[in-house]
């Protein structure tokens, strides 16, 4: 493999695919408005034990952020698209500057009574090496995150 293979391998996307037994309405609601409820907060935000909540404001320019226990907050991104249900496309920089933003899109896909949420991670060529060198952190992380969604629907 040169260098060129090896760098587009590595700057690939992240792609995750859960299933949740909820209709597609419930499924993009929960992920969205009921953030809260089920992001894990203290291991996978940037105040850690201070975070109280995130919150993911729904409409185009709408801010993707995280509140802390003094109420400051922390953006983590800016909704690019927004169409409930089905789609929203975000730029994710928790801890950095929007200059270092990658993309995430979210598609909610409807299956008889359930829905097949597909997150994809995207935009890692336009950041800084350190940015890029935490991608393989993410494919974990958003195993871990989106594990937390699946439990929330399924006990709700």
């Amino acid at each position: 493999m040169n260098k060129t293979q090896q760098q587009t391998e590595t700057l690939a996307p992240i792609v995750k695919s859960v299933v949740v037994s909820l209709h597609v309405e419930g499924a993009f609601r929960l992920f969205t408005a009921g953030i809260s409820q089920w992001w894990p907060l203290v291991s996978h935000s940037v105040g850690g034990e201070e975070a109280i909540s995130c919150t993911i404001e729904g409409k185009v320019g709408g801010r993707v952020y995280e509140t802390l226990k003094d109420q400051s907050k922390s953006e983590w991104g800016k909704v690019l698209v927004w169409e409930p249900p089905y789609r929203m496309v975000f730029t994710f920089y928790p801890g950095r500057t929007p200059s270092d933003s990658t993309e995430v899109e979210i598609v909610f896909q409807a299956q008889e009574s359930s829905t097949r949420l597909t997150l994809t991670h995207r935009g890692w060529e336009h950041c800084g090496t350190s940015v890029q060198a935490e991608r393989p952190g993410y494919v974990r992380g958003w195993e871990f995150v989106l594990g937390k969604y699946v439990q929330a629907s399924s006990s709700g």
